[in-house]
């Protein structure tokens, strides 16, 4: 099944836009740390590399759980790609500082193991409920999002190889209600009317002036 996805995938979406860089066979994978997964991810990323006569780079996206010395199938990845959320699903709110801590630590930790690999963040930030504003910050406001933002980027930049970073989401969209959930994932920078929160504002200037 693996396969045929693949062979399906790679002619299909060859002149994407998105497809024009890297492309990327498994997204969130939760079970790279562990050791069964090697042969599958190899098998996947071998098969793969022969479906692309221009030979473009390959990744997965990371979880979370699969941390800096836990994953087991980052040397399979040309692109070492994150998802990453310190301060949000770890240490909040009031932990920010050593959640900025923890962060740096890991990274520190994927240079160590791929020195020679280019690094891109594919999912980070917090949920937001717009129009929540609190002083000192709290979770969901929208002072917190911008704060959250900021100690990302800070933590972005202390490494080279950091090439690029792609906040999730840009909108606020449905879901299924839960606990977990205020009406939908609320990480979006803008809402679902796509009206800007806060946080829009510090994405604009960072790429206006990066």
């Amino acid at each position: 099944m693996c396969r045929q996805l693949c062979s399906e995938l790679s002619p299909s979406t060859k002149r994407m836009p998105g497809a024009s860089g890297a492309w990327n066979f498994i997204d969130a994978a939760n079970d790279s740390a562990s050791e069964a997964a090697v042969p599958y991810f190899k098998e996947i990323f071998d098969y793969a590399r022969t479906l692309d006569p221009q030979h473009r780079p390959l990744t997965y996206t990371n979880l979370m759980m699969a941390a800096a010395g836990k994953d087991k199938c980052h040397q399979f990845a040309d692109v070492i790609c994150l998802n990453r959320y310190y301060g949000w699903y770890m240490q909040g709110g009031y932990q920010l500082i050593g959640a900025k801590k923890a962060f740096i630590d890991e990274m520190n930790q994927w240079m160590n193991t791929e020195p020679n690999k280019p690094f891109l963040f594919t999912e980070y930030v917090a949920d937001t409920d717009a129009g929540a504003h609190k002083l000192p910050s709290v979770q969901w406001s929208e002072e917190y999002q911008c704060e959250y933002l900021t100690m990302q980027h800070e933590v972005f930049d202390m490494f080279e190889a950091v090439v690029g970073e792609q906040v999730w989401n840009l909108c606020d969209f449905q879901t299924g209600e839960g606990i977990m959930r205020v009406d939908g994932n609320k990480k979006g920078v803008f809402t679902r009317d796509r009206q800007p929160k806060a946080a829009a504002y510090v994405l604009k200037e960072r790429w206006e002036t990066k």
